[in-house]
């Protein structure tokens, strides 16, 4: 009815009485007084009403959010990925960080666990291991004398042991250390059963103390990192331990799954070494030397070595034998100089060419004749007090290096560098059994193992015509500083003396030259002033000799810190 009535007045029909409620104003109430009016000088009341909700904030009926959205659902709404996926995507994105967090822990714990001491017939070992790498399996590797030498045991794993040689005392085990070889009166197999109970179960033993700090060093660098983690994500404590447990699982989980594989096959291998030799593999096992001949009583020094020893190029010594012709032994070396300047009968066997295997431990074939080891020469003098060696440069081809630089247009490829750090390595095989034979001479003398003299500078002069440039002969020189590197710190470990003789500003090209020059017939040997130098080097050497008690303190078993090299 009220719609036609409206529509007969003309009016708007007025759908149903709420919404005409609702359109009509509201009424003020009689009996509501309405406000006071403000005095004067009263402020204006404030009728802005609230204050407006500001653009993209939130009305008042949104929904509310805890916080913000996680970034795996962002990625699975805008790739429209199910659920499950979502959940997927975010456990393999954690899984990978915990593994990036074990591998970092296990890395610094192999940096940092330190490595374990044992001794073996008072010498001393440090036993760790290598850098990991990507190979399942590989050799040890061996610190001698700087070094760094593969084993000839294969181990297990992307880690393996690495051995150093770290102390040496002067006493009756020390050849059965180095060769294997036991004392007098001792079977070949009592030797051997007596080498594999004492080295190779000392070395096992400390491969597993190195893999217990290992194991603790990398918990605990793995729980400081998630801690730091989940401090940086501001997580709940809840949060947190379950963080801090399932990286701790992961990173030990890794840790005994991948390098203690190395830890658990390495000690059978360990056991197995019964001598520094077998541990880094000495080719060609050098026999002992057996002194022939008779007594040589009043000798004080005895001089071993090549040919710089030798004295090459320079005058032959009076009432010269066959040998003494053909090894060039010199009345001008600086063996004859040391016997003038001390009154000592000095007994010079040094050879050209000769190497510790081919000539000092070994026999040598040259001239034509076959010449004894002149280490068994040297035995014979069990009075001698004083042996000085001087070895090297024949053991690693020196002249041959010299004339390829000489010839090719470069000398320092990869190839050429290759062959030098092998012969290098060879050599400290090689040298380290010449210092365990030379610490069990009779009488046990004083040794000085001579390191070898600049002969070239740091200017090319007259070498620049034979094809030798700077950059070939600063090759040359960082090789002879590598092989005299090697010498001093093999002498030091065994307590030797290894003086370097000083030709700065006598170098071949000089005014002065203590070198022999290139028309010569021994270039880049001493001359007479280079054979003087190298024996004031070896004088001052034995003027700074330890006393009687020190040298008694050695011979009875106190070893020689190899620290101090």
């Amino acid at each position: 009815m009220d719609r036609v009535r409206g529509k007969l007045q003309g009016r708007e029909p007025v759908r149903d009485a709420p919404a005409r409620d609702a359109a009509l104003p509201k009424q003020r109430e009689p009996d509501a007084p309405g406000p006071a009016a403000p005095g004067p000088g009263a402020p204006e009341p404030d009728t802005s009403g609230p204050e407006a909700p500001g653009p993209g904030a939130p009305g008042p009926d949104a929904p509310h959010r805890r916080g913000p959205v996680p970034r795996w659902r962002e990625i699975g709404a805008r790739w429209h990925l199910s659920l499950p996926v979502r959940k997927l995507l975010r456990w393999s994105a954690e899984l990978a960080g915990l593994v990036l967090i074990a591998a970092a822990a296990i890395a610094l714990a192999l940096a940092v666990s330190p490595m374990q001491r044992i001794t073996v017939a008072g010498q001393v070992i440090n036993v760790g291991a290598t850098s990991p790498d990507l190979s399942f399996s590989g050799p040890g590797e061996m610190d001698l004398f700087g070094q760094n030498l593969a084993t000839t045991q294969q181990f297990a794993g992307p880690v393996r042991p690495r051995l150093q040689l770290a102390h040496i005392t002067i006493n009756g085990e020390l050849s059965n250390f180095v060769e294997g070889a036991g004392p007098k009166g001792t079977g070949a197999k009592g030797a051997r059963a007596k080498g594999a109970a004492t080295l190779g179960s000392q070395l096992a033993s400390g491969w597993e103390g190195y893999f217990g700090w290992e194991i603790v060093i990398t918990g605990a660098a793995a729980l400081l990192m998630l801690g730091a983690l989940a401090g940086w994500r501001r997580m709940t404590r809840r949060g947190t331990i379950k963080l801090l447990a399932a990286g701790l699982v992961v990173a030990q989980g890794i840790n005994l799954g991948a390098i203690m594989i190395a830890a658990y096959t390495a000690p059978a291998a360990l056991r197995q070494a019964r001598s520094l030799n077998q541990l880094v593999g000495s080719e060609n096992q050098i026999p002992p030397i057996a002194a022939k001949g008779p007594a040589l009583h009043g000798v004080r020094a005895v001089v071993l070595g090549d040919s710089t020893a030798a004295g090459a190029g320079l005058p032959a010594v009076a009432r010269a034998s066959r040998t003494d012709r053909d090894c060039g032994r010199s009345a001008d070396s600086y063996a004859a100089d040391l016997a003038t300047a001390n009154s000592w009968d000095v007994l010079n066997i040094a050879c050209n060419g000769a190497t510790i295997r081919d000539g000092i431990l070994g026999s040598q074939q040259h001239g034509g004749q076959q010449l004894v080891p002149q280490l068994s020469v040297a035995e014979r003098a069990s009075g001698a007090q004083v042996v000085i060696v001087s070895v090297g440069s024949d053991d690693l081809g020196w002249s041959a290096m010299l004339e390829y630089c000489a010839t090719a247009p470069t000398c320092n490829d990869q190839a050429t560098t290759a062959y030098f750090q092998q012969q290098l390595a060879s050599f400290s095989k090689d040298y380290l059994e010449l210092l365990s034979r030379l610490a069990a001479l009779p009488g046990h003398p004083r040794v000085i193992v001579n390191q070898y003299y600049d002969p070239f500078g740091s200017q090319p002069g007259c070498l620049s015509q034979v094809g030798l440039t700077q950059v070939k002969l600063s090759t040359l020189g960082s090789r002879l500083a590598a092989l005299n590197a090697v010498l001093a710190k093999g002498a030091a470990q065994f307590g030797f003396s290894s003086p370097q003789p000083e030709f700065a500003g006598h170098e071949l090209c000089t005014a002065q030259p203590y070198v022999q020059g290139l028309d010569s017939a021994a270039p880049f040997h001493p001359t007479d002033m280079g054979q003087l130098a190298i024996a004031l080097a070896d004088q001052a050497a034995l003027q700074t000799a330890p006393t009687l008690d020190a040298a008694r303190a050695l011979l009875y078993g106190v070893g020689v810190n190899a620290a101090a090299a």
